[in-house]
């Protein structure tokens, strides 16, 4: 049996707590491995001598803090741990959600942090995922995976570095992360360079993209159903959830789940459990969930698009990407990357912008940030006659008669146009009255009242109205 040896340092913390967490840890013994636990009490000053002054036998430590100055004053000591014993985690255990707070406690070489109120299915499995990386842990293959994890997010601006510093912090950890930023900042990038940077990278990352999963069936691809479930559900089925099993999820457009699932998803962050559609069993998944979103977090919160519960243990962390143009140094920076790539991709030896073409790219507004520079130069090098593309190859989607947007952004523009046009005629129709507009759709009334709610339609506006 696998004997793991645990420390608990106490500085002042409800006795209560302790005692919790004391008892969560000494349950956790299984068939391969076993947990020791053992407590003693300190005082910050008392820490220094404590850590120098005698060998500690633990594999891991946990420091249990309550009070705000009482962590402040730990990001002080934590670096002295560090160099006395740079083979053993750190795990904080606190009251705090304070997001600076917890970015200064991973900075000082805090590993992970668990918060109140403590629970069994948050602590276990992310020690043990600490005890495994320090235990197999090699610096070089660190170095390469930061290197190559962080590889595709380029730029030299200040506000694009300090987002993009905080990823290898927010990979450590299984802290709640909300990605916002404009459609083509490179939010999916961010949440892949989380996972591949984390202990979890050898298991699966799983992207979804919210807004284009129709209402009714979100709950089904999130949490699978049973045979039976409806019509039609000839065998069971995984969700995405169950397929993520020790990875990470990413939810894409996570503002555009229906307030039903997003009551269902926040259950799941909590308890990290879920129930298949038709099946009266629950299940448990030890997944990592990070989340994403186009829209300002605060206007999404305010039109009640978004929880404002799930909001918050969404982000944690909240990392917020800048659009391009107020990164206009990073231009060129990821002007010549994309010219590299596609160069070799159409085996075409374009080596060199004119100065034209970079005065045309640094001017313009990119409304579809990195993602449009991106097509832009792919374009560019696919005219290209010579070695140098010239400004007759720069192509903009807003000074062309044809829209350059991507397959999936045009088909689903497309989709919200018709749901739209034609729950408004339904209801013209049926005189606001939802439910004998959805049976005319052939629909069930909730996921007809979702698709209103969705497009933000006014009932009162086609109540009482003539035809």
């Amino acid at each position: 049996m696998d004997l793991r040896k645990v420390l608990v340092i106490e500085f002042e913390t409800d006795p209560s707590v302790l005692q919790n967490l004391l008892q969560i840890l000494g349950s956790s013994s299984g068939i391969r491995h076993q947990i020791e636990c053992r407590s003693i009490q300190s005082t910050v000053d008392e820490l220094p001598s404590l850590i120098t002054g005698k060998k500690i036998e633990a594999q891991t430590i946990v420091l249990a803090a309550s009070s705000l100055q009482i962590l402040r004053q730990i990001c002080s000591i934590v670096p002295l741990i560090k160099r006395n014993m740079s083979n053993i985690p750190i795990m904080a255990v606190m009251d705090s959600e304070d997001p600076e707070m917890i970015v200064e406690l991973l900075k000082c070489g805090i590993d992970d942090f668990v918060t109140l109120p403590l629970k069994h299915i948050e602590i276990v499995p992310r020690l043990f995922r600490l005890l495994d990386k320090y235990s197999s842990q090699d610096t070089v293959q660190y170095e390469l995976k930061e290197k190559f994890g962080m590889r595709q997010l380029i730029g030299v601006s200040a506000s694009f570095l300090m987002e993009v510093e905080k990823i290898p912090l927010l990979a450590k950890c299984d802290v709640g992360v909300l990605i916002c930023g404009e459609t083509g900042t490179g939010k999916e990038l961010c949440a892949r360079a989380i996972h591949y940077l984390s202990p979890r990278c050898s298991r699966p990352f799983i992207p979804v993209n919210c807004g284009a999963i129709p209402a009714d069936l979100v709950e089904n691809e999130l949490f699978g159903h049973t045979q039976g479930a409806f019509t039609g559900a000839s065998t069971s089925k995984p969700g995405l959830i169950q397929e993520a099993e020790g990875g990470t999820i990413f939810l894409d457009e996570i503002d555009c789940l229906s307030l039903v699932a997003q009551v269902k998803l926040l259950r799941f962050l909590q308890e990290k459990e879920y129930r298949a559609l038709g099946s009266g069993k629950t299940k448990r998944a030890d997944v990592r969930v990070l989340a994403a979103m186009n829209s300002d977090f605060q206007e999404a919160l305010s039109s009640g698009k978004l929880r404002q519960d799930l909001y918050y243990r969404l982000s944690v962390i909240p990392l917020v990407l800048p659009p391009l143009r107020q990164r206009p140094e990073d231009i060129p920076l990821l002007a010549s990357h994309f010219r590299e790539k596609y160069s070799r991709e159409f085996r075409k030896p374009i080596t060199n912008f004119s100065t034209q073409v970079m005065e045309m790219l640094a001017t313009y507004e990119w409304p579809g940030n990195v993602r449009e520079l991106e097509n832009v130069v792919e374009r560019a090098v696919l005219f290209a006659e010579s070695d140098t593309a010239e400004a007759k190859d720069i192509h903009f989607a807003s000074s062309a008669k044809n829209s350059y947007e991507s397959f999936r952004d045009a088909k689903t523009k497309v989709i919200a146009e018709f749901e739209k046009s034609y729950i408004e005629r339904l209801l013209v129709v049926h005189q606001g009255n939802v439910t004998k507009a959805a049976h005319e759709a052939k629909k069930n009334r909730r996921a007809f009242w979702e698709l209103v709610r969705k497009h933000h339609i006014d009932l009162h506006a086609f109540r009482n109205r003539v035809q």
